[in-house]
């Protein structure tokens, strides 16, 4: 049971998207005015359910990353002081996943690109990226991030967000794991919610759960070489492009990938 303990270790990986009172993209695109703030502080309530559910479940270290515009989505002050934080931009991508993490937890997380209803859907970038597929099949940001988790041993156990991410979620990762619906999308900027202090309960309970699934999830790793297309909405931007993806058309850029760190740009 000690040496069992000594294990629980929790990675958090975050957006801002999919968490409980944000449905409009002026609560995500500007940072530091009233809406976002706002967002945010809902993102860090979010958080601390999470870290919260962890240790309830036996977590022995909580490691949270800032995934959101950059990684400066955060209040330091608010975070639960018995987890660690990661913000800010660095490389290798894997520098903190290797320390070893026994499973990770995606919060506020969002749907793909033109997801029917899904809020805030998008993939990666929702100005500037259209479409994205993984050898032929459409996927989006959870998938993009269980590849990268996988390629360190880390298997996703909880994903929380709106009815078309955990759905999402649910098709690429499995039943097993444990998702957290905290909205049900009505438009791609409406939703029906529950009040934010039912969501972070959910949110704690879940993650309890999800410590039980630890030795039960694999982590996701698709065999590479990888072919991974990228579709933009502006085809200046393929124009501007400068790098070896081969190009389809006015839009649209594909490389064979074979390391993960390369799954996200081309």
């Amino acid at each position: 049971m000690l040496e069992l303990m000594r294990k629980m270790k929790i990675y958090i990986s975050t957006d801002l998207e999919g968490v409980c009172g944000v449905y409009r993209f002026e609560q995500t695109r500007q940072y530091g005015t009233p809406e976002n703030i706002e967002a945010r502080h809902l993102l860090m309530g979010e958080i601390n359910a999470a870290v919260c559910g962890a240790f309830d479940g036996g977590a022995t270290r909580v490691v949270v990353r800032d995934g959101h515009d950059g990684a400066k989505s955060f209040f330091p002050e608010e975070i639960d002081e018995r987890a660690e934080i990661i913000m800010g931009i660095f490389s290798p991508y894997d520098k903190v996943l290797r320390q070893g993490f026994d499973g990770a937890f995606l919060i506020g997380y969002h749907s793909m690109s033109h997801t029917p209803d899904g809020v805030l859907c998008h993939t990666q970038s929702s100005l500037t990226w259209d479409n994205y597929w993984i050898n032929g099949r459409l996927a989006g940001e959870i998938y993009q991030t269980a590849i990268l988790l996988g390629a360190c041993d880390i298997p996703v156990l909880m994903v929380t967000g709106d009815d078309k991410t955990v759905k999402e979620a649910r098709e690429f990762l499995g039943d097993d794991i444990v998702t957290v619906q905290v909205k049900t999308g009505l438009s791609r900027e409406a939703a029906l919610m529950y009040s934010p202090k039912k969501a972070r309960a959910m949110i704690r309970e879940g993650a309890k759960e999800a410590m039980k699934r630890i030795g039960k999830i694999k982590p996701c790793k698709p065999k590479f070489p990888l072919t991974v297309r990228w579709q933009f909405k502006d085809s200046g931007m393929v124009d501007r492009y400068k790098g070896d993806a081969k190009r389809v058309n006015a839009t649209t850029l594909e490389k064979i990938v074979t390391r993960p760190e390369d799954i996200i740009h081309p």
